[in-house]
């Protein structure tokens, strides 16, 4: 896929200011930010096949990545991941939300994927930092360090949200109470998503 550039992308370098992405941006990119989507609608500044690199970046460029409900649609995620290690800053963070494997509306879309849970994103996470429950980690060489992970259980019905939103709090109060949440309960209390930031461990 031909990469096609709306803005000037070495102008916001020279410029020293915080370089700040939005991946799989769609129509609704947070201003301020560089957003990258693979159709080319308003608002995109970089259209570009995502899973392919972002070779315009260059390696330790980016202060923060942010996506929204994108990595379910991503095929390889592990080729995106080195990716994203491979331009964050060292002090640089990643901000995701993704929906959970147990959010009922995530099954409707065709496009998705990727099941998500709390533990996804722990096969890029070296031992020590590892939750309760350990996962295997050396399938890659890739590695991150998990800031905060947080349980979304709350969804866009307000009504449910207002019977949802104290649970949501209980189980997030440590790692241990959402890996049981999500062990026993996601099925009887689903989960919306998770919001999900990291940083490079490089």
């Amino acid at each position: 896929m031909r990469e096609i550039f709306n803005i000037e992308l070495q102008q916001i370098f020279n410029r020293n200011m915080p370089i700040v992405i939005e991946l799989g941006c769609g129509r609704n990119k947070t201003p301020g930010r560089i957003g990258i989507d693979r159709l080319n609608m308003p608002g995109v500044d970089i259209v570009a096949d995502i899973e392919q690199g972002l070779p315009f970046f260059p390696d330790n460029s980016v202060d923060e990545i942010h996506s929204r409900s994108f990595f379910e649609h991503v095929e390889n995620l592990e080729g995106l991941m080195r990716e994203i290690v491979r331009v964050l800053k060292p002090d640089g963070t990643c901000h995701l939300f993704v929906p959970h494997f147990s959010n009922p509306y995530y099954y409707s879309d065709y496009t998705h994927n990727k099941f998500m849970g709390l533990y996804t994103f722990y096969y890029f996470v070296d031992d020590i930092y590892q939750l309760r429950r350990k996962v295997p980690n050396f399938y890659t060489d890739i590695r991150i360090r998990v800031v905060s992970q947080k349980l979304v259980i709350a969804n866009p019905f307000k009504r449910l949200s207002l019977f949802k939103k104290p649970l949501e709090v209980i189980f997030n109060c440590n790692s241990m109470f959402q890996e049981f949440y999500e062990a026993n309960l996601c099925w009887i209390c689903p989960c919306y998503g998770l919001d999900l930031v990291f940083k490079a461990d490089k």
